[in-house]
């Protein structure tokens, strides 16, 4: 496949089909993500692969106390996501079926291979994820490559002590994403919407587009 129709075509599937997607294709797609570019090549991005049924029930128990408030909060209006009302049905859809995902990919990272350098800086920090994200999107596209689909998603990410104790992830990892992995029950997106290059790209200053 062409890098840029896989990377146009690589959105958010919520609804999969019930076949499981093959070890080979697995292997396939680790072998391409674990090329992503990550700081002082410390590779720090480890990944368990959830088929077990009693497990990814397990998983699925554990995001719905998360996911439940936030889709509260945008059906009464107090959160706004910009998302259009079909795109939030289908989250919900994907909440309540995670358990039935063909398999959950639970993305780890050493601690200590990630250098955050934006830690005191009295926000969000996020400089971390540079050597975790990278390989990320390695593996979604390597998959979609492949016809397999995907899903990201961090909200779990919360519950990361009750994950670490369920799939006995070491001390010294820390949990960055669960992306639900199977063939798409209803094909690929033949179009994602996204915004014009023309108001995301400046120029030597953020108030000096780049492009007209």
């Amino acid at each position: 496949m062409e890098l840029s129709e896989a990377m146009r075509t690589t959105g958010t599937c919520r609804y999969f089909s019930d076949k499981p997607v093959e070890d080979e294709v697995f292997y396939r797609a680790f072998d391409d993500a674990r090329f992503g570019p990550q700081g002082g090549n410390r590779q720090p991005v480890r990944w368990v692969v959830v088929r077990d049924d009693v497990t990814k029930k397990a998983l699925a128990d554990l995001y719905l106390p998360y996911w439940e408030p936030y889709y509260n909060s945008i059906l009464e209006g107090s959160k706004k996501v910009g998302a259009v009302p079909k795109t939030i049905e289908s989250a919900n859809y994907f909440a309540h079926h995670l358990a039935e995902v063909p398999a959950l990919v639970v993305v780890c990272a050493e601690a200590e291979g990630l250098h955050p350098t934006d830690h005191e800086l009295g926000r969000l920090s996020v400089v971390g994820g540079a050597s975790i994200y990278p390989s990320v999107q390695n593996l979604t596209l390597a998959l979609r490559q492949q016809g397999v689909a995907t899903a990201l998603t961090t909200l779990l990410c919360a519950a990361e002590n009750e994950v670490k104790e369920l799939l006995g992830i070491p001390d010294e990892y820390i949990t960055a994403a669960h992306i639900a992995v199977g063939y798409p029950r209803n094909g690929f997106p033949r179009k994602l919407t996204r915004s014009p290059v023309e108001e995301i790209a400046f120029l030597d200053r953020f108030d000096n587009r780049m492009f007209a």
